[in-house]
């Protein structure tokens, strides 16, 4: 059953389409990859879901959990269980982590001993302490759907395996449906979704449910060949 249906979505920024009549879709439960080079709309598409309304939507509708939520407000679709990780999440200067999050279970393995708690919120923080500070922030929500916008980004192989193993143990084991977005796909063997997708301009251009034929295809034509990556992938 799907959680998340995008229909027919068409988004500018400026006179510019940025999401060309995209359809996509996430089921409960499921690990949905997004690939696609900079600027491809990747980034806007997680956005819009989440509910940045500084974009113009020209047409198309978002469904999640049979509600349209098209013209709801960030606050209201974190209500009703979407959430995502920023890709460069801002500093708060004077207000701690522990603040922030207000009140959070403790968390062990990776978490218990953190020590980002008692530090500004992202002030001074490497890019794994940011993104482990994200995770942070989302495993105290109670969420259907988290959207993880090029979590993998800048990071070593090791702190690539460490963040993925959390989002394993405290996402993807309890259900939460995952969009992991990602240009490179690093952290797609360890976090294994269910199925792959590829944007291009505003628009899937390909897809496989075996995420390992999509990572092979864009390996082997790059991007910009693969703007009709449809014919390279098994069985399409």
């Amino acid at each position: 059953m799907n959680l998340l249906q995008i229909k027919n979505l068409t988004v500018e920024i400026e006179g510019k389409k940025v999401l060309d009549g995209l359809d996509f879709d996430i089921e409960k439960g499921e690990v949905v990859a997004l690939l696609g080079p900079n600027g491809s709309g990747k980034s806007t598409l997680a956005k819009i879901i989440a509910g940045d309304l500084g974009y113009k939507l020209k047409s198309g509708e978002i469904i999640f959990a049979k509600e349209n939520i098209s013209k709801i407000s960030p606050e209201n679709r974190v209500k009703k269980g979407i959430a995502l990780a920023f890709q460069n999440p801002p500093q708060i200067e004077g207000l701690k982590m522990i603040d922030f999050l207000k009140s959070i279970e403790e968390k062990e393995d990776y978490f218990k001993e953190e020590k980002l708690l008692n530090r500004d919120v992202n002030k001074g923080f490497s890019g794994g302490e940011k993104k482990l500070g994200e995770l942070m922030q989302l495993t105290s929500l109670n969420l259907k759907l988290v959207i993880l916008d090029e979590i993998d980004s800048g990071l070593d192989i090791k702190k690539i395996g460490e963040v993925g193993e959390i989002i394993k143990k405290y996402f993807i084991e309890n259900g939460v449906a995952v969009l992991i977005i990602t240009h490179h796909g690093d952290i797609l063997d360890i976090l294994k979704p269910n199925r792959a997708s590829i944007i291009i301009d505003g628009k899937i251009v390909g897809r496989d449910e075996d995420y390992r034929n999509v990572l092979k295809t864009i390996k082997k034509y790059d991007y910009e060949k693969c703007r009709k990556c449809t014919k390279f992938l098994p069985g399409r």
